[in-house]
């Protein structure tokens, strides 16, 4: 007599029994993987990537110092835009429209929410911190220590399904972020002035954008939904552009990590007096 349909080979399991590796009809394998390679390596240097850059830039955020250089308008990335009374003076390159904020507001806190939900909603990172947080699964052929999934059908992990409306803020704080490298030329004595520090600014914002047109929103807003490319001339040359990159999207996302950190680390060490900015011009 064949098994009830609850319990057949490949279908749901009944209420209370374990589903996913351990589900009936899955092979009764006690051990969590066969895999003699040290494959635990790539999601434990993932986690140690990801904690880096977190644990700096959430410092980095509040501590609200040395993020400003007035001689040459050098702006953090981590403070962009800042547009409250607490920023330091002369900062605010798109105006103050805000009074002051507590110390536990960043100042930056019209950009870094959105930018962190874009970077956190990308696909890529998805997968870094699925395998190297949540291990789920660690790495392929490695059974997971969860029990169940629900996938990205409910909360939290349903946000993972507006990654194309970050992406639309992602590029205008990228076009905000381009105009602090702009201004970053014309210092507090006025007139064009070339630094190093204007070669690294300059460097990660085009990273910044790299990465922001290399994401699979950008590639389906440009060619997605097109039954003809020969009727979208135009588009298609976007969609080709943009493919090209996005399959560099996951490099991007890493250099930009530290291209991040680079930037602000300069800033800071400028700006507190540490080290001086070599100057090219002016």
């Amino acid at each position: 007599m064949s098994a009830p349909a609850d319990t057949a080979p490949g279908g749901p399991s009944p209420a209370g029994a374990e589903s996913g590796v351990g589900a009936p009809g899955r092979a009764a394998i006690a051990a969590r993987t066969l895999r003699g390679d040290r494959w635990w390596l790539q999601p434990a240097a993932t986690f140690v990537g990801l904690m880096i850059f977190v644990v700096y830039a959430t410092v980095r955020s509040f501590v609200r110092s040395a993020y400003w250089v007035d001689s040459y308008h050098y702006l953090s990335p981590f403070y962009s835009p800042c547009l409250s009374a607490s920023c330091a003076p002369g900062s605010s390159h798109l105006g103050v429209h805000f009074g002051t904020v507590p110390m536990w507001i960043p100042l930056a806190f019209m950009s870094l929410p959105f930018l962190l939900c874009f970077r956190l909603t990308c696909y890529y990172y998805r997968k870094a911190y699925y395998r190297s947080f949540w291990l789920s699964p660690p790495a392929c052929a490695v059974a997971e220590p969860h029990r169940t999934y629900g996938g990205e059908s409910r909360l939290p992990l349903i946000v993972q399904n507006a990654h194309r409306y970050f992406f639309y803020i992602a590029v205008i704080i990228s076009g905000i972020n381009t105009y602090d490298a702009v201004v970053s030329f014309h210092g507090s004595t006025g007139g064009f002035g070339f630094g190093l520090g204007n070669i690294i600014i300059v460097a990660n914002v085009i990273l910044l954008w790299l990465y922001t047109l290399s994401c699979h929103s950008c590639r389906h807003v440009t060619g997605g939904r097109l039954k003809h490319f020969s009727k979208h001339p135009v588009r298609y040359r976007v969609w080709t552009w943009v493919s090209v990159i996005n399959t560099r999207h996951m490099m991007f996302a890493w250099i930009t990590l530290y291209t991040l950190i680079l930037t602000d680390l300069y800033i800071m060490l400028v700006a507190s007096g540490t080290i001086s900015d070599p100057r090219f011009v002016n």
